[in-house]
């Protein structure tokens, strides 16, 4: 399975992890195929960091809590896989602790500042095109739409 992410900044393509992170790879699936990612907006860019998105309540920008929301229950982390390991382009599942992630993901900009989040973030795919998109992306940019496509 692969996915596009599309943005006014350009159409991100990542493969998932399957094997290494299937639970938190079905979560995103399903997700992006309720529509739920449709209209929500890059929320946290850090550069040379990370660009992170998924928060429901990004889809008005202006609400103070954005960056707190998720889907409604959380799932647990996946971190003993192979592909454990944050560099650039990688797709991992955003969380306030063990086993709260939902529906935030970020991507990483790079290596030089993530190694503290192998083993911490469960790492469930990865850009393999589009990777300059990453660097383009600005606070407030939406997620017009993620793809899902069945190989």
């Amino acid at each position: 399975m692969k996915a596009e992410i599309l943005t006014p900044k350009g159409v991100m393509k990542l493969s998932f992890y399957e094997k290494d992170a299937p639970n938190t790879v079905d979560n995103f699936v399903k997700l992006a195929n309720d529509g739920f990612y449709d209209g929500l907006h890059f929320h946290r860019i850090i550069p040379n960091f990370v660009i992170q998105g998924g928060c429901p309540l990004s889809k008005d920008m202006s609400n103070p809590r954005v960056g707190t929301g998720g889907p409604g229950y959380h799932i647990k982390c996946e971190v003993d896989g192979d592909n454990q390991y944050h560099d650039r382009g990688v797709l991992s599942m955003a969380h306030a602790g063990r086993d709260t992630g939902g529906s935030q993901f970020f991507i990483c900009h790079s290596r030089d500042n993530t190694s503290h989040l192998d083993g911490q973030h469960t790492c469930f795919g990865k850009v393999f095109e589009g990777l300059d998109v990453i660097d383009e992306i600005k606070a407030g940019d939406a997620i017009e739409q993620i793809k899902i496509i069945e190989d």
